[in-house]
């Protein structure tokens, strides 16, 4: 049985950044990467679906410790995917990395101050395990980066006469290598960040794209390329342009965000306008008009007005309306208005799963991630020697990864000066309350929220979704607080 001083869970986007800290700030340190694909990259390996791309800049999204360098700040699927494995390669994260290896139990045990995981090893094996070669490893820390969502699957509702298409139907989390849609008529249904990046793409050559949304999203768009970003390169060392550029993007999401919530409807005008310019009043009302607030839900973002392109040029149309039935050609609405279509596209959501349904166990009892607090948006209470490594709501993802990538190794490197075997958070404080851990009302989170952990009304407790004040927090925070609770190496 292999032991680790860290075991890291998944070689995404959040794993990799997690190895290459640790190689940087705490070189003695012995890790592995567990990943249960055959493959790193997490998300970027995962979606091959046309025109799959960030939605959040890359000089956010990307490692604050290794600068982005392409053009677009907007990146496509493959360059991020290049992005995450040269990094692997340059902080020598390769031969770290134990492909095939799905994690799905973890106990720990207080007397030795491990954990011990269970992990199946092998490929293409059945979800429920039964028949896989399975492998235990011991480590001294948990660390999961396994993103948020069910990989096996993704969300796709229940509609009636669903199975009397006759069509092609394609989920965008299982996008098949060889669909040909030149010249076909094309329905892709939902209206998040998966379908509006289908849309532009598909309609370059399909006969004709329909998007139908339920209801309207809150889109806006963005320059592929960043002007401002590129000029720093171009007259700065490149480290130094990165820096920049990040901060000044940093700044710009927490401005538009804290406009978003203090005046919605300055908001909403500012975003209607962008809208109306490219595809006029009418369409725009009609389909783009949400009503609930800004980032109530996650915005889209369409770089240079793709999707509205396509729209205005007749590419592409959009239908908002519900679904009455499935038909051996495609559906009807509740309102009578049919849509045929050779392929249908559920772009309908992900399956909100985090720690990728792994079963933890402490001292011989489950722990139940729903009666669990969050605390500093990273660690939980009573669970000891665990971390997660989980994103902004409302900002990249990688901005607050790579913070807890950094509390981390300081946590390792704080507990090996004192001697200590552990460290668990603890909520003693009567006056915290219960709150839901997300404030989104988009349906992958409502669908998840009773099984998701909770967070505290006040720190360490509270998840701030702000980059600014999580920087003081975790970078230069105490990590002694009156909330962790430390325990020393035990001697025989």
């Amino acid at each position: 049985m292999e032991h680790f001083d860290v075991l890291i869970i998944g070689a995404g986007l959040s794993g990799i950044g997690a190895g290459a800290r640790l190689s940087m700030e705490c070189p003695g340190k012995t890790f592995a990467i567990l990943e249960g694909r055959e493959a790193s990259g997490g998300t970027w390996d995962l979606f091959r679906y046309p025109g799959v791309r960030s939605d959040s800049d890359m000089y956010t999204l990307g490692y604050s410790f290794r600068p982005w360098s392409d053009q677009k700040a907007i990146a496509d699927g493959p360059s991020i995917l290049n992005y995450i494995r040269e990094t692997s390669t340059e902080y020598d994260l390769d031969k770290e990395i134990r492909y095939g290896h799905r994690v799905r139990r973890a106990e720990w045990s207080s007397e030795t101050s491990k954990w011990t995981v269970e992990v199946e090893v092998g490929e293409d094996l059945p979800q429920s395990g039964k028949d896989a070669k399975l492998k235990n490893f011991t480590c001294n820390f948990l660390y999961l980066c396994t993103g948020y969502y069910e990989y096996e699957q993704g969300y796709t509702p229940v509609w009636p006469g669903f199975d009397e298409y006759k069509g092609t139907t394609i989920h965008p989390q299982k996008w098949p290598e060889d669909l040909d849609y030149t010249g076909k008529s094309v329905l892709v249904i939902g209206s998040g960040a998966t379908a509006v990046t289908l849309v532009p793409a598909m309609a370059e050559t399909a006969e004709h794209v329909t998007m139908l949304q339920r209801s309207p999203t809150y889109i806006v768009t963005m320059p592929s390329q960043d002007k401002i970003a590129n000029f720093f390169r171009s007259v700065l060392p490149a480290k130094t342009a990165y820096v920049l550029a990040r901060w000044k993007n940093v700044f710009r999401q927490m401005f538009f965000y804290e406009l978003s919530r203090k005046y919605p409807s300055a908001m909403k005008r500012l975003i209607a306008k962008g809208i109306k310019k490219v595809i006029g009043n009418k369409t725009a009302e009609d389909h783009f008009t949400p009503d609930y607030n800004p980032w109530d839900q996650r915005l889209c973002v369409v770089p240079d007005s793709d999707l509205f392109n396509v729209i205005r040029d007749g590419l592409a149309s959009v239908v908002t309306g519900n679904i009455e039935t499935f038909t051996d050609t495609g559906v009807e609405l509740s309102g009578g208005e049919r849509i045929d279509a050779d392929i249908i596209v559920t772009a309908t959501g992900l399956v909100l799963r985090i720690m990728a349904g792994l079963e933890l166990v402490v001292d011989g009892e489950t722990v139940d991630l729903s009666k669990v607090t969050a605390y500093k948006g990273m660690m939980y209470s009573d669970v000891p020697n665990l971390a997660q490594a989980f994103g902004y709501t409302n900002a990249s993802w990688t901005l607050k990864c790579d913070l807890t990538a950094e509390y981390v190794c300081r946590l390792l490197k704080y507990m090996d000066e004192k001697g200590f075997a552990s460290c668990v958070p603890r909520l003693n404080d009567p006056t915290v309350r219960p709150e839901p851990v997300l404030d989104f009302t988009s349906g992958y989170v409502l669908r998840a929220l009773d099984t998701l952990p909770s967070q505290g009304s006040k720190a360490p407790w509270k998840l701030h979704q702000n980059y600014v004040k999580d920087l003081s927090m975790l970078r230069y925070g105490r990590v002694d607080d009156t909330a962790m609770e430390f325990r020393p190496v035990r001697t025989k």
